[in-house]
């Protein structure tokens, strides 16, 4: 029974419950399926497929995290960054086909799901620690102005002549003499709502109200006889089997590469979500286990015809404040978006696009920060270059080659740390402290105490010799000893490495000058005796740290002067 609780949290959960939580956990339930219900139609429409894919992408996947997941608030359902980032993909590849358009859509869901159950089983759930987080604030900035850019057509009841944000901005106002005059009051209207709703009365879930409100109007009015565009009848459908007989396997290639990168983006939107609210309710989670769990849900969303979900921020912010306790909140909100499916679809088809195009302005608009920008370039000016760019790529060239190109500017920043990196000069304070070189912190005489910020490998083994060579010929006073911190840039055997130490013992004792490893003594000494390498040992000494590097030192020049004693 441990292992079944270990590959299912929730399911421990859901049996030890405990009775005095249900009330808190029906409010939050109810709370979230009155939330979720409006944004998946609207996410629906963003990926380009029929408003019923958005609840079935909803129902099951809840179902399935609140059993595999490992936090006990995260809501899993259609988000944002993704859903754009699968219209992307799909769009191009299925023309105007739109059961071609579903069918790529779920098998791509499908594979996304694929690679976060390899990735859980490979336990690369660590990656989350390296994410780099310039990028996805640059990337979710892109991806909002894009979408609000793009709905921007919807609430005003014109198209698009082009394809490129910049274009499109730039025909915006040759566009106001095609604006719907009865779609954009019903737009105002929607936001309007949303706005007061947010104001004063913030409890509230604002976008089930604004539909739930412009819907009655539409069904008494008739908003279709003004040209209004409405999303027409809904059937609980699903894509006939027979259909996929006629489905070109071949496109799956293209999708490969694409799964992966909405794999990681939503990982990564995932995990900051998971982690926040877990610090914020004092309990741990599990990185594996939720890539894992994240997979499962995916592969239910793509099995029951719905598509790509992840860990979404707001609804689980609606959990959280309406005191949602366990995973059976993520029950609650299932069961009643089910029931709606099975027995509300009817009132549905009076909803107007427009309203959808709000919300979806709404939610994008919250996405937008522009504030931790400003705040890269005061704190980061590596971080704040790589997150504008970011931004500027998918606003310039498309959300897919604009996120391709900020991994690989990012991944080019990473090398260039490991290639280059920082160092420290370190001295010692009046108390006999080590600390970096500082206006308290004096160097020792004739000693120059460095630290490499960088694993040493075969790549920036040169760069390190040049650095501490040059670093003895350009003291003004002479260096008889090099110490280095050995713990941060010796992780690995590296045979290029060690038989660089070597040329660099060979290159000190033409200057007289003593190299002292400080820190992994036994296990230096074992790998240089591992693969056959000799060093001089009048030129080279292995320590425990830095502080027995310095009693050697002194010893050493104590030892000197015994043997040669001052002239008097």
């Amino acid at each position: 029974m441990q292992k079944l609780y270990q590959w299912m949290p929730g399911l421990s959960a859901l049996i030890n419950y405990q009775k005095e939580y249900f009330n808190y956990d029906l409010r939050a339930g109810l709370s979230v399926a009155a939330v979720s219900l409006p944004v998946s139609i609207a996410y629906a429409e963003l990926t380009g497929v029929g408003a019923i894919a958005g609840l079935y992408s909803t129902i099951l996947p809840l179902i399935a995290y609140a059993l595999f997941g490992s936090s006990r608030q995260l809501i899993v359902g259609p988000d944002t960054a993704t859903c754009a980032v699968v219209a992307a993909v799909v769009i191009p590849l299925a023309a105007d086909n739109p059961i071609l358009r579903w069918q790529l859509v779920i098998v791509l869901t499908i594979m996304v799901g694929l690679w976060c159950i390899v990735a859980g089983k490979l336990r690369l759930g660590s990656l989350a620690d390296l994410l780099s987080r310039p990028i996805l604030i640059g990337l979710l900035n892109g991806i909002s102005l894009t979408i609000i850019i793009d709905q921007i057509a919807k609430v005003c009841g014109f198209k698009y002549d082009n394809a490129i944000f910049f274009e499109r901005i730039l025909s915006l106002p040759f566009k106001i003499t095609d604006i719907h005059f009865a779609t954009a009051i019903v737009s105002i209207l929607t936001l309007a709502i949303l706005i007061s709703l947010k104001k004063f009365k913030p409890r509230y879930p604002a976008p089930l109200v604004a539909v739930i409100i412009i819907t009655l109007l539409s069904w008494i009015i008739g908003f279709d006889q003004f040209g209004i565009h409405i999303i027409g009848q809904l059937s609980n459908e699903v894509i006939p089997f027979s259909s996929w007989a006629d489905f070109d396997a071949g496109l799956m290639r293209e999708l490969v590469v694409p799964s992966l990168n909405i794999a990681v983006i939503c990982f990564i939107s995932m995990m900051i979500t998971v982690r926040s609210f877990a610090a914020k309710n004092n309990y741990d989670t599990n990185a594996d286990t939720e890539f894992k769990a994240l997979g499962i849900a995916n592969i239910v969303a793509g099995l029951s015809n719905g598509f790509v979900v992840s860990g979404t921020s707001s609804r689980t912010a609606v959990n959280d404040v309406n005191g949602g306790k366990t995973q059976l909140v993520s029950m609650i909100a299932a069961a009643v978006i089910a029931l709606v499916v099975m027995v509300l679809l009817p009132p549905l088809q009076y909803i107007p696009s427009a309203v959808l195009g709000i919300i979806l302005i709404y939610s994008s608009w919250s996405l937008i920060d522009i504030k931790t920008i400003k705040r890269f370039f005061k704190q980061n000016r590596e971080a704040f270059y790589l997150s504008s760019c970011t931004l500027i790529a998918v606003l310039l060239i498309g959300i897919i080659p604009g996120m391709a190109l900020s991994v690989l500017l990012g991944l080019f920043l990473f090398l260039r740390r490991v290639f280059r990196p920082s160092d420290q000069l370190l001295g010692v304070d009046d108390d006999g402290r080590i600390h970096s070189l500082g206006n308290k912190v004096q160097p020792v005489d004739n000693v120059i105490m460095y630290r490499f910020n960088s694993p040493l490998t075969y790549f920036n083994i040169a760069y390190f010799k040049k650095r501490l060579i040059s670093l003895v010929d350009e003291s003004p006073n002479p260096i008889n000893y090099v110490i280095v911190d050995a713990i941060p840039c010796f992780t690995y055997q590296d045979v290029s490495v060690l038989m660089g130490i070597d040329e660099l013992v060979h290159s000190f004792k033409s200057r007289n000058t003593i190299l002292i490893l400080a820190g992994r003594r036994r296990t230096l000494k074992r790998w240089f005796k591992e693969i056959n390498i000799y060093l001089d040992e009048n030129y080279i000494e292995f320590a425990y740290d830095l502080y027995f590097a310095l009693r050697v030192v002194q010893s050493k020049e104590h030892m000197s002067e015994s043997d040669n004693p001052d002239e008097e």
